[in-house]
């Protein structure tokens, strides 16, 4: 075996194998240039986490949506201020691959105005984020403040509002004070709610929103979902309806007197409705109706899409229609179903 000829720099290769070698002669010179430093390997790609942000107006129930998400999992973060929202996502993905929630509201409104530009920055990175907006109408958040007993985020701003009014006018008109903190409020979020998906709870129960939440994070895999919710007129038309059809002109089941105790979702009410001329044409004029804009709701990067059917007691004709429509749409993209009243009950 020829020994290493180090004039070719074959000494690097015994050296870096721990035999002890010689310096190279003076006058040899390697021909072959030292290998430069290995590049070091670039970083994993980390996958965004998937971040849900629960905001809305004061007393529509954020407590209560956050504890739901939290037993669906998620790492839940109340009132961070949207300054440390970006610092806070980074040191989640170095950490763990855990989803996250975090509550914004009012209670930072100096911030709100850097909200939706940071929204977009992180969503355009790459950052799975999604906005879910609960909303109520006035009297219920006037009710739910009454029976609380708990001042409202913005009460004192509001009243600085309207310095014309007398102190002790203002200590005991609290209803008033009151409603001009609750306006003042949706004034302050009017630009996150627009793009955010809403979830509207004056008629609903807290263990309803913890389902509806539930619901929510389980169809986030999907592109653009389709709601589907049923309601009654007599009890108000839902704030977070993207589209609301009227179909109290179609025959009532109500007035059979078999058919009265059941709902849309039982066969006997179905078989009714389904003999009915009127309803197979509305049910076909809706579908085609979502159908046609769908694809334009879909470019617009929609989340959700909520499509509300009324009757007069949200319990036969509403409930069947959202069914079916529901059952149309189920193959073209995800969907929910909700049923305001009848969920209600249960």
């Amino acid at each position: 075996m020829s020994p290493p000829d180090r004039s070719k720099g074959e000494y690097r290769s015994a050296q870096h194998e721990g035999t002890p070698v010689s310096a190279p002669p003076p006058d040899a010179t390697p021909d072959i240039a030292p290998a430069a430093p290995a590049a070091e390997p670039a970083p994993p790609a980390v996958a965004p986490n998937e971040v849900v942000l629960v905001t809305g107006i004061s007393g529509s129930g954020k407590s209560v949506a956050l504890h739901a998400l939290e037993d669906a999992g998620f790492f839940c973060v109340d009132n961070l201020p949207p300054e440390l929202l970006r610092d806070f996502l980074r040191l989640e993905h170095e950490r763990s691959m855990r989803r996250v929630a975090i509550a914004v509201d009012v209670r930072s409104a100096g911030s709100l105005p850097h909200l939706l530009p940071l929204i977009a920055e992180l969503r355009a990175e790459g950052t799975a984020i999604r906005s879910v907006f609960l909303d109520s109408n006035t009297d219920t958040l006037v009710r739910r403040f009454s029976e609380s007993r708990r001042p409202h985020p913005l009460s004192q701003e509001a009243s600085a509002l309207s310095p014309g009014r007398r102190k002790d006018d203002r200590a005991t008109d609290g209803h008033r004070a009151l409603t001009e903190a609750i306006e003042l409020e949706r004034e302050l979020l009017a630009e996150l709610r627009e793009v955010s998906t809403v979830v509207d709870t004056s008629q609903l129960r807290p263990a309803q929103l913890r389902l509806w939440m539930r619901d929510l994070v389980k169809a986030m895999a999907h592109r653009l979902t389709l709601v589907f919710e049923s309601f009654a007129f007599k009890h108000g038309v839902p704030l977070d309806a993207d589209f609301v059809f009227d179909v109290r002109i179609l025959p009532n089941p109500h007035y059979i007197r078999e058919l009265r105790p059941q709902t849309g979702r039982d066969p006997e009410v179905a078989a009714y409705l389904e003999a009915q001329p009127e309803v197979a044409e509305m049910l076909a004029q809706i579908e085609s109706f979502i159908a046609r804009w769908l694809p334009s709701f879909e470019r617009d990067q929609r989340s959700y899409l909520t499509v509300a059917i009324g009757c007069t007691g949200g319990q036969h004709r509403s409930v069947y229609l959202t069914e079916s429509l529901a059952k149309r749409f189920a193959a073209r993209s995800g969907t929910l179903i909700r049923h305001r009243e009848l969920d209600a009950r249960d």
